[in-house]
Formats: structure tokens, sequence, C-alpha cells
């Protein structure tokens, strides 16, 4: 064949080979090249890796045990309404994440209906698990790249809803950084360290969401990390992410803006002992999340609860908005978490404090188990808010509990048959 030919030839080859990529990234959407790991393998830097210093990642510790907010009655009457109750067919990892972040690895229940620490986490990290819940037809949770593992985060069946959400949620619930993980190729060797490193390849600080990435790389870097370099090349830092964290409005971002605001906390209360911020970036956190306490300060309503439009101050009261049960919920639920690991000059009064708790106690302990189901992600932070205002850890106060109140002897729940739409496009 003579040679410009043959050129030709290859070159039309080439050309329908990008063409046809195109084609599938055209069908498939953004969203899913961005979850499926095709935007970032394509960055063309390696990071110099992070040296996580420990097996098991720090604990943001409670601070306070005010029975005089939560009884140790109210705490169990939550608690049991929020144990992860959930069908093993089409388990939602994003409900399991919020159950496992609160209730942690290790957690054990009487209820043999409960799902346990050890299994979700397995359903997690172990792709073999997640095919036993979906089957082979929807995409998996965990994909493998070449240098490591990687989440599927998207609002689609089977995925994590938002990025880092499964590492942090795994991070929180006390995982070792050597836990073997599984992806869909069963390659040995692969464990949360990898899924870290695969994370600091990802993160880019202009992504719509850096809550749980800062809660992550928080617990597992500091103090020895305060600076890293990301997959784009740039030079990270936990000033940058505080930075990226308080900008823009206050109710924009998930939970109507209050995961940054929990994020903020973490990286405050991780600073007091570490010193992971400049000393201007450390009073910029200060200064806003006090002008958050100011904002849900003037923005409670009679009753306890906090609206979805908490930063409108007291016009929040004067011009209520109508809104669902759910947002109510999920605005004093997350305002409750996060001020429960905060310093006291951040708090709003006892009083409110006291009709925040007494509000979100009884709207939790009215629902039925269908309704929790439905809304079981924003249910799971009241529980572990309210645990934290007595510095309890769920599991462990639930296992006390059960010496006490054997599960035989407590009175049969409601069998609750309630479809979660797929669950993964719950908004947190």
């Amino acid at each position: 064949m003579p040679v410009r030919r043959r050129n030709v030839v290859v070159f039309l080859a080439v050309q329908a080979v990008a063409f046809a990529g195109v084609a599938v990234a055209w069908v498939l959407g953004p969203n899913l090249l961005k979850t499926s790991g095709l935007q970032a393998s394509t960055a063309g830097h390696l990071p110099v890796p992070v040296a996580i210093h420990r097996k098991t990642p720090l604990r943001i510790a409670p601070l306070y045990d005010r029975p005089d907010l939560v009884s140790d009655a109210d705490l169990a009457a939550v608690l049991e309404q929020v144990q992860p109750r959930f069908d093993r067919k089409n388990l939602a990892p994003n409900f399991v994440e919020h159950a496992l972040r609160i209730w942690g690895v290790n957690a054990q229940f009487q209820d043999p209906a409960v799902l346990s620490g050890a299994d979700m986490t397995t359903f997690l990290t172990d792709h073999r698990s997640f095919i036993a819940s979906w089957g082979q037809e929807t995409m998996p949770l965990l994909i493998d790249r070449q240098d490591g593992l990687a989440v599927r985060w998207t609002k689609e069946p089977g995925g994590s809803v938002h990025h880092d959400h499964w590492l942090a949620s795994l991070t929180e619930a006390g995982i070792s950084l050597d836990h073997t993980v599984y992806g869909p190729s069963l390659r040995r060797g692969m464990t949360i360290e990898n899924v870290v490193e695969e994370s600091v390849r990802d993160f880019r600080l202009d992504e719509r969401e850096a809550e749980w990435t800062a809660m992550a790389f928080g617990l597992w870097f500091a103090p020895e990390t305060h600076r890293w370099t990301g997959g784009d090349g740039r030079r990270y830092s936990f000033d940058l992410i505080a930075q990226r964290l308080m900008r823009g409005q206050k109710q924009l971002g998930v939970c109507v803006g209050t995961h940054r605001v929990y994020s903020l906390a973490v990286l405050l209360r991780l600073d007091e002992e570490y010193k992971i911020l400049s000393p201007d970036v450390r009073q910029a956190v200060w200064d806003h999340l006090a002008s958050v306490r100011d904002a849900i300060a003037k923005s409670q309503f009679p009753d306890g609860h906090w609206p979805s439009n908490w930063p409108d101050a007291e016009l929040a009261v004067e011009k209520p908005i109508e809104e669902e049960l759910h947002k109510k919920v999920i605005a004093t639920g997350h305002h409750l978490e996060w001020m429960a690991i905060a310093p006291p000059e951040l708090h709003v009064s006892d009083e409110q404090l006291k009709k925040a708790c007494d509000w979100v106690i009884k709207t939790t302990v009215e629902q039925t188990p269908a309704e929790i189901l439905q809304r079981y992600t924003f249910f799971s932070h009241v529980g572990n808010a309210l645990a934290l205002w007595r510095h309890q850890h769920p599991a462990s106060f639930w296992q006390s509990w059960e010496q006490q109140h054997p599960f035989h002897t407590r009175p049969k729940r409601e069998a609750s048959k309630v479809e979660v739409k797929a669950a993964a496009g719950h908004e947190e």
C-alpha cells in the first residue's frame, strides 16, 4: 500500500475511534463521565502521595453531656427510630453511608432485621456484596482505576450521591486505613488508603461540594499534613478548603447549607489541637460560624424548629415560607449537630437549644417506620446530634440500653415495606 494511502487509512481509523468515544461520552452524559473517573484520569498529573501516619482516623470527640436537653429515654427513642432497618435488596449506598457514619463499623443490634456495622461496611467496600443486593444490571458502586479505586457518585440508582461522601462516612465510622476494598475486578491489595489517594487525585477546589472531602482529609491527614498536591498539579491546603466552604450564600449547598457549616466546625476543632489552619483563616472560620449562630438565633420558630431559609434571620419568622416537614428536620437536626461539636461561644442560648431538641425529638418519635425510611438520611443526623449532646456514641449507648431493655421485651414495630425510590436520588 502506498505510504500516502496508508496514512489516510490510519487517520480515518483514528478519527473513527475518536468519534466513537465522543458519541459514548455524549450518550453517557457529563455526570457519568465524572463519576466513572474518565475525566480525572486525563489530568496528566501524578500527585505526591500523602503520607498518612495512623491506622484509624481521628475522631471529633463530643464536648457536652446535657441530660437537661436530651434524656436517656428520649435518646433511646430516637436511636431506635434511626436504626438501619433496610431491605437487603437494592440497598441505597446513600442510606447505608448515613447509617454507618453514626453507628460505626462495630455496631451490633439485637434486632435481626437491623444491619450491623460489619454488614454495612461490607456492602460499601466489597463489590460482591453490592452485586448480591443490586444484581449485574446496575453500574457498580466502586470503580477500578489503574492506580486505585474510585467511588461512583451520582443520583442514579446504586450510586453514592455526593463526592467523597462514601469516604467521609466510612472515615467517621472508624474504618481502618488497611481495610481491604474489592472493586469489580476483585483486585487484591486495594485498601481504604488507595481510595484516599484516588480522592486526592480527583479533588478540585472549584467543585460544587467540598464538604465531605474536607472532613475525610482532615480526619486522615492531621496533624502531619497541612498541604498536598492534587491530581491537577495544584497545591492544596486546609486554608484553601476552609475558604472554599465559606464562599457563597449560606443557604446554598447540600441540606440548605448546613453540611458546609458542620465541616467548618470539624476543621475548627482539628485546628484547636493540631493547628491545621493559619491564624487569619481560623479567625475567618470562627467569624463565619458566629454569623451562622446569629442568624439561627433570630430565625428559630416559637415551636423550636429552624426553617430551610434560616440565613434570612428574623425575616424567616416574619415572612414564613411554606415547606414540607423534612426541610425543617434537615435544618433543625443539622444545626443541633454542628453546635454539639462547636465551642459554647458559638451556641444559641440554652433556651433555644432546649426548644430545638424538644421539637426534633417529638417530631422524630412521631414518625412511622415507613416515614423514617423515606427520609432516613435526614433523621440519622438527628440521632447523631442528640447522642453528641449526651457525650455518647450511638452504638455504645444503644448496646447499654439493650442490656436493660432486651429486644424481645420491647413492643413489636410495625412492618415497613416501603419503596424508597432507589433512594439514590435523595438530596442528601
